[in-house]
């Protein structure tokens, strides 16, 4: 396990666009995801890099695009690049890819049933974070948050 001290390394989530990269990141125990933030594809790269000196980082998990029959379409081609570069980035932490399938939709549900104004409800960064954070908690439930 990786540990910086006595805390667990984090898990980030992320939702990679070609405009905007949407960033989640996990309580020290791997329960709960939370939206970041959400950024260019370079000021990513910083954030990522920022919040593994700060906390350590033991997995990204990073939404892939299948389409509905789970196969890999155009838009995943718009992101294996970035995967191969986080894993060249990052060679000790480990980069999972999450079928990202309806976390979009499931953002905007959320963000609406927040009862958020109409306005925020369309901010698409903002969706973008909670797209992030639906990944990764889809992802933490899978694995029982297991440090």
């Amino acid at each position: 396990m990786d540990v910086i001290g006595h805390i667990p390394a984090r898990v980030v989530g992320v939702d990679y666009g070609t405009k905007r990269v949407g960033i989640a990141l996990a309580d020290p125990l791997r329960m709960f995801a939370q939206p970041y933030g959400t950024f260019s594809p370079a000021e990513a790269e910083q954030v990522l890099f920022r919040l593994h000196e700060e906390h350590g980082l033991a997995t990204i998990v990073v939404g892939w695009p299948v389409l509905p029959d789970g196969t890999e379409g155009a838009a995943t081609a718009f992101v294996r690049p970035f995967i191969e570069r986080l894993r060249e980035l990052f060679p000790s932490v480990e980069i999972v890819q999450w079928d990202e399938l309806f976390t979009s939709q499931i953002a905007e549900r959320a963000i609406r049933e927040s009862g958020a104004r109409r306005k925020a409800r369309r901010d698409k960064a903002r969706v973008d974070a909670a797209a992030a954070a639906v990944i990764l908690q889809e992802y933490l439930d899978s694995t029982g948050g297991a440090l």
